[in-house]
């Protein structure tokens, strides 16, 4: 069957950055199944305001640093495209689910490294190499990293590593699926308002200010400051895109 729209998959979508993301997206005349990991109500408030929209929308449960359980899940995303969007395959990979990770380098744990190890690279290295059968020819696939890949603040070496690898991977992803004409890129998100890291940026003033004085643009990063991209990213416009490292941050410690 001819499908119009086209789909995309967000991971971690049901607030901050990833549930803009799917709104943006959303906007772009493209469907969107979303994952969330504990706030199903909040994942459902998001399908909801989609399909009000005029898309369509559907939210799964997902624990993205939990590898084993992939495969089902993919099954699951395999059943709502045939049931909810009458479709066999997705066209956009939006690889966002993420947590914080604040530790000393001297003081972080084997178990914090391992989880956000999980979550940050192993999770989406296998993610997406489980959704490739699933994605169409010309599709995207967007991963995001953070500004902490490329400066430092102390007390997200593990974190801000792990988003270097992610910047690597999409490198090579857009390589190895070339041949398929998926264009693979990341972005990398300055410091931005939302609960992330229990509201970090977003509540504390002094982090605040601190961020604002050393971006460009003098504020700290908004979460209307990152969907748009994700979003244009899917479009036609973007299709020549490839390989490429898009920080968003207005210009932080340049």
């Amino acid at each position: 069957m001819e499908r119009k729209n086209k789909i995309a998959l967000v991971t971690g979508g049901s607030r901050g950055l990833g549930k803009n993301m799917a709104l943006s997206i959303a906007k772009k005349g493209i469907d969107v199944i979303l994952t969330y990991h504990s706030k199903k109500e909040e994942a459902l408030a998001v399908v909801a305001e989609i399909e009000n929209s005029g898309q369509k929308a559907f939210a799964l449960q997902l624990n993205a640093g939990d590898i084993k359980s992939f495969a089902k899940f993919f099954v699951e995303v395999k059943q709502t495209l045939q049931n909810k969007f009458q479709a066999e395959r997705f066209d956009f990979l939006i690889n966002n689910a993420g947590t914080a990770l604040y530790a000393p380098f001297a003081e972080t744990t084997e178990q914090q490294f391992d989880d956000a190890m999980n979550i940050h690279y192993k999770g989406v290295f296998f993610i997406t190499q489980k959704a490739l059968p699933l994605i169409n020819d010309g599709g995207r696939i967007i991963n995001i990293s953070s500004g902490l890949a490329r400066f430092s603040f102390a007390g997200s070496s593990a974190y801000g590593s792990m988003k270097g690898a992610i910047e690597v991977l999409t490198r090579y992803l857009a390589k190895e699926l070339g041949s398929r004409g998926i264009a693979v890129n990341v972005v990398a998100p300055g410091a931005i308002e939302t609960d992330f890291g229990g509201g970090r940026v977003r509540d504390n003033k002094e982090i605040n200010a601190h961020v604002a004085s050393a971006t460009a643009l003098g504020r700290v990063g908004l979460p209307d400051d990152i969907g748009g991209i994700v979003a244009f990213l899917c479009t036609e416009e973007a299709r020549w895109i490839n390989a490429q490292r898009i920080e968003a941050s207005g210009g932080m410690n340049i």
